[in-house]
């Protein structure tokens, strides 16, 4: 029998014709091309699978092509689902995909309801971490509630080769650094600022606190670094960078570096009566920004909004017949918060507004820890870059030995979004690693405004094509 199926084999292959060979050959070539960029050897053997599907038809892939009926039709279905959810699934992994903006950090330059085309191509797409996923979700698959992928395998960090690196004013698309650990039902503030809050009323055990409260907080769930959150900032300091805050302006290695055309500042804008809707939409203010109504202050005796204004806005509202006073930057105390400061815990005394200087990680460069420095860096060598870190008695403890240095495996980033006051960034969670970069946006392909009606302006036509990064460029200058 078994030599009836090697005879009978010889014979298929004897008779396949000279075409279907130069396909293989090429596809082959192709494929070993691409193991070789993916930089993991096992990937070769699903050549197995091309030589069957062209040259041996051991497995009979097409067995539904022959029958006839409801059979025929419904395989045939499932074959074009199955190459599109594959052909999907490349393109999202390799070359690019869409995303939405969902909060108002990097207004003006980037809006919310703005859907923009990511390209991985431009720093090099990163090889999927878990390679079992649904490619059109996330970390969720909607109505069912369940998890889109499947944890193992879990794969080492690779990226192909890409057209450049990361420089300062790219806007970068990036899973959420803080996000492996969530509180299913409260995903913001992250859990790391609710383990934070819950230290401070005196829990000990903030997990275990969660987990006894899981009608509060749901599930404690942990993901993988590609299925975190995404989230879209500028890159403000690179790998190798000193960078400092003092009074809203940003220095890298000692000097003042530019800001964005469209930055934005909060600032109190003192008003009798209410300001009207269309007012505010003309100059591109949202309700969820301003509010419905001002907030009125007993003491002052006098009504007032809180809101984000770039320069170009704060100087058309202050013409406004309803302003009754100047604008005044909203204060450190202000009235919106988005939680304690980068490194939690280590009571530097910073604001969002100034922060003293530190060095960002730099693949390959050696720092030297000291117990003043250990909270900036004590999260990217333990957590990011996999390390049993401690610190005892002054002395610091890497993987059981003693050191005072130690040479980072990754570069590392500083992301900040324009809308500066409302932008939970790099100032509150810290250094982005390098294997949480996903791309760069390359166009916006549709912008929806989310406050008006399909007849009353809700597509943004202007937007539609247009580059999400009119500044760049502009940096270091």
């Amino acid at each position: 029998m078994k030599e009836n199926f090697v005879e009978s084999l010889k014979q298929h292959i004897r008779q396949i014709k000279m075409t279907r060979w130069i396909r293989f050959i090429l596809v082959s070539a192709v494929f070993f091309f691409w193991v070789i960029l993916m930089g993991n050897p096992w990937l070769s053997l699903l050549w197995l699978i091309l030589l069957d599907i062209y040259i041996l038809n051991i497995i009979p892939w097409g067995w539904w092509k022959n029958k006839k009926g409801p059979i025929r039709t419904v395989m045939a279905w499932v074959d074009a689902i199955v190459y599109a959810l594959v052909l999907i699934y490349f393109i999202f992994a390799f070359v690019g995909q869409q995303y939405e903006i969902p909060s108002s950090s990097l207004e003006k330059s980037l809006l919310v309801g703005d859907r923009l085309w990511v390209d991985k191509t431009i720093y090099g797409a990163r090889v999927p971490q878990t390679p079992i996923h649904f490619p059109l979700a996330q970390h969720t698959l909607p109505i069912l509630n369940v998890k889109s992928y499947i944890d193992n395998p879990q794969l080492e960090y690779h990226r192909l080769p890409g057209i450049r690196g990361v420089e300062r004013g790219d806007i970068v698309v990036f899973n959420y650094p803080q996000g492996d650990t969530v509180a299913v039902k409260i995903p913001n503030p992250d859990y790391y600022q609710i383990a934070y809050e819950l230290r401070k009323e005196g829990i000990t055990d903030p997990l275990a606190y969660m987990k006894s409260n899981s009608s509060i907080f749901g599930d404690i769930v942990v993901r993988p670094v590609d299925r975190r959150e995404n989230y879209v900032k500028r890159a403000i300091g690179l790998p190798g960078d000193r960078l400092r805050i003092s009074g809203d302006t940003i220095y890298i290695n000692g000097k003042a570096i530019a800001e964005p055309e469209n930055v934005q500042y909060n600032y109190i804008v003192p008003v009798s009566g209410v300001i009207p809707e269309e007012k505010w939409k003309e100059i591109g203010v949202r309700m969820e920004d301003r509010g419905t109504a001002p907030i009125y202050n007993e003491v002052a005796g006098f009504s007032f909004y809180d809101i984000p204004l770039t320069a170009a806005m704060k100087k058309e509202i202050e013409t406004w017949h309803e302003v009754i006073g100047p604008l005044q930057r909203e204060s450190q105390s202000g009235f919106y918060e988005l939680g304690d400061i980068f490194p939690l815990g280590a009571n530097y005394g910073w604001t969002r507004t100034d922060m003293g200087e530190f060095w960002i990680p730099k693949r390959g460069s050696t720092l030297h820890i000291t117990p003043d420095n250990y909270p900036v860096y004590e999260r990217a060598i333990r957590t990011y870059e996999g390390n049993d870190l401690s610190m005892k008695d002054g002395k610091i403890y890497i993987n059981g030995k003693e050191t005072e240095y130690y040479t980072f495996k990754m570069d590392y980033y500083w992301m900040m979004g324009d809308n500066r006051d409302r932008s939970a960034d790099s100032r509150f969670w810290g250094f982005v690693p390098e294997d949480h970069i996903v791309g760069s946006p390359m166009f916006i392909i549709l912008s929806l405004d989310q406050e008006r009606s399909l007849m009353n302006g809700k597509i943004r036509w202007n937007r539609t094509f247009a580059n999400p990064n009119p500044d760049k460029g502009k940096w270091d200058k």
